[in-house]
């Protein structure tokens, strides 16, 4: 139902319901989400994530996707992970 995509210059990430066609949300992430698929799974402590890579910065932001489930972490940056370099997730 959520299509989540980099906003890479403006350093956040776009939540588009396609249920709805509306923009959900506009999360804050570190320089340059990667404008790639990203990655999703289930953080033991957020519920399901999605995640992307930076060009502009070393890190993994994970922002929570479950708004029924995890109401208090939906939307949001919830996990920010160092990397020795920045780039790609695969």
């Amino acid at each position: 139902r959520y299509f989540l995509v980099a906003a890479n210059q403006a350093n956040k990430v776009a939540v588009i319901d396609l249920k709805d066609g509306e923009l959900e949300a506009l999360v804050e992430t570190p320089a340059i989400p990667h404008p790639g698929r990203g990655a999703n799974w289930i953080d033991p402590e957020f519920g399901p994530v999605w995640s992307t890579t930076h060009l502009g910065e070393a890190y993994i932001t994970s922002i929570g996707t479950d708004p029924e489930g995890h109401p208090n972490s939906a939307w949001k940056a919830v996990r920010k992970t160092e990397m020795p370099g920045s780039g790609s997730l695969f």
